[in-house]
């Protein structure tokens, strides 16, 4: 029976002490015809099996190549060998899955990131991805943990809607119309009536919008998802097909919902520290080695597992929009002409290299900036009562963002507009047509109330946690502009 097979973690945790044993998993590495290091995706330490001088046949012996898969019976014993408190004793080995070793695209040796994107659906089975999947795991499962600790209930909104919540445009749409001769109507446009569901649909960019409904019922919500943008990026920053979590909260205000990010995200990265210190060890010492071919300049202050815990120990900084444009306008950056989008004043949208200096330059901590110009924010947003036309500076939102370094962005959100004129204003002005969004509306004609929410990019948060530099490097199967492999 497969099921009375330990697991390598499990049985690394024990004493040997001579116990009869059943492990499986993958080949890594088969020397001097006797020393199996296998390892089953539990933990990157392999578990030594010693296949005994003349005990097995020589064709079995053979077949044990890299990433065959085996299935190993023996006793547990300490181990003689540096590195390892115990090894397995086979008393028989079954090859469970061939592995052609000429063929095999992963040999043992170190594989460029790059490279390993080309095989997404091999490169599990190396340490690096397996440390990040694990984390990603408890990362996912922390942010369940959270919210039901708080008494959040879990909302699936759709993935599936013909509502553009951030207003961008940038949209996959979804649609069974014939691609090659769709329904016109009489001025040429795409007869959408005719479609499955009877008008235009699209892949959502959030679930906030329907997030907004359940909160206003059932008082604090989240959502966790996959949403998707139509953008065409090739950063090391964005993905098309991405994992948003979004709660809602009604009788939130701004502060209240940056209250809560700050213990959310302080929550989880504590989680994966106590539940993924071999992994974070692994992947900061990855880092560590990575960036000692970095200029100095462009090194981190700070080790992967010290930033981790500075985060956990340290006040988030918290500041306004404007006074961040003060500060950036004065910065020798700026007046040096280091920045790339130069800052013109109040009222522009801040860039990532903007966020970056305020986070790992000038605070050095991550910061939760507030109450943004009106004008480069959504249309939900509830607008402030401090307009303040002096020194061109109009109408404020209460927005928040969490930047965090390395990565910029790492949490949007706001309270949202619960003034059903002041709404209907902002809707009118910006061109979002208020008959299509009469649900939505409804909120805040039967019964309104304050409320807030944010989003936070999953596959950022996961770069945070395990220091890696791309995106891509932190979802099974990336979805970038040309690229749908696997």
């Amino acid at each position: 029976m497969f099921n009375k097979r330990i697991k390598i973690k499990e049985l690394l945790a024990q004493l040997p002490q001579e116990q009869q044993v059943t492990v499986m998993g993958w080949v890594r590495t088969f020397r001097n015809n006797q020393f199996i290091a296998l390892n089953d995706g539990s933990t990157n330490t392999n578990l030594q099996v010693v296949a005994q001088l003349g005990k097995f046949d020589e064709d079995l012996l053979k077949r044990l190549t890299t990433s065959a898969s085996i299935k190993a019976t023996g006793i547990v014993v300490p181990s003689l060998g540096k590195g390892q408190k115990m090894e397995l004793k086979a008393d028989t080995i079954e090859i469970l899955g061939d592995s052609d070793a000429e063929v095999y695209p992963l040999q043992p040796k170190k594989h460029s990131l790059e490279f390993l994107r080309e095989k997404a659906h091999l490169r599990f089975r190396t340490n690096t991805f397996a440390s990040v999947f694990r984390v990603r795991h408890t990362l996912a499962f922390a942010v369940h943990k959270f919210f039901n600790e708080k008494g959040f209930f879990y909302l699936h909104t759709p993935i599936i809607t013909a509502s553009d919540a951030e207003g961008a445009g940038e949209m996959f749409h979804v649609t069974t119309l014939p691609l090659d001769n769709p329904p016109k109507n009489d001025d040429g446009t795409i007869n959408y009536k005719e479609d499955f569901f009877g008008k235009a649909t699209n892949l959502t960019v959030s679930g906030q919008l329907e997030g907004e409904l359940g909160a206003t019922a059932l008082g604090d919500i989240y959502t966790f998802g996959p949403t998707f943008r139509a953008e065409n990026s090739n950063t090391a920053r964005h993905l098309a097909e991405f994992w948003m979590i979004e709660p809602e909260m009604a009788f939130y205000d701004l502060e209240d919902n940056a209250n809560l990010a700050e213990e959310f995200i302080k929550y989880i990265i504590h989680y994966a520290l106590e539940n993924n210190r071999e992994d974070l060890d692994f992947l900061a010492a990855r880092l560590a080695d990575e960036e000692k071919q970095l200029p100095q300049d462009k090194r981190s202050e700070m080790g992967l597992i010290e930033k981790l815990e500075f985060v956990l120990n340290n006040d988030f900084q918290r500041l306004t929009y404007t006074e961040a444009i003060d500060i950036l306008r004065e910065s020798n950056h700026n007046k040096k002409k280091k920045f790339q989008y130069p800052i013109t004043g109040w009222g522009m949208d801040l860039q990532s290299e903007h966020e970056r200096y305020l986070v790992e330059k000038h605070f050095k901590k991550p910061v939760i900036l507030m109450n943004y110009p009106a004008s480069i924010k959504a249309f939900y947003m509830r607008v402030n009562d401090d307009a303040n036309p002096a020194e061109g500076r109009g109408n404020t939102v209460a927005a928040m963002d969490i930047l965090a370094p390395g990565i910029g962005e790492i949490v949007g959100g706001s309270q949202r507009e619960a003034r059903l004129d002041v709404l209907l204003e902002k809707m009118k002005t910006m061109d979002i047509p208020a008959e299509e969004m009469w649900w939505y509306l409804d909120t805040r004609r039967f019964g309104t109330v304050p409320h807030a929410g944010f989003g936070l990019g999953f596959e950022r948060m996961v770069q945070f946690v395990t220091g890696m530099g791309n995106i891509r490097d932190v979802i099974a199967f990336p979805r970038t502009p040309k690229s749908a492999e696997f």
